[in-house]
């Protein structure tokens, strides 16, 4: 498993869930990864807002 994805997951709580494998793990990771470098290459073509912001809305969460 990547260090980082492992770092995280560790932060998160732990990565010992009965239904959740290091291989789910990585694999949800490397989604959550893809989606937000989409929502990336979506700013730069488009010119607008920040990195930042449209990750984090994009998901649900409130800028800082």
């Amino acid at each position: 498993m990547n260090k980082r994805i492992k770092e995280l997951a560790l932060q998160a709580g732990g990565s010992h869930y009965p239904e959740v494998n290091s291989e789910t793990l990585e694999k949800f990771a490397e989604l959550v990864v893809r989606e937000c470098a989409a929502q990336v290459d979506h700013v730069y073509k488009s010119g607008g807002g920040t990195y930042k912001e449209t990750i984090l809305m994009h998901f649900g969460f409130k800028p800082y």
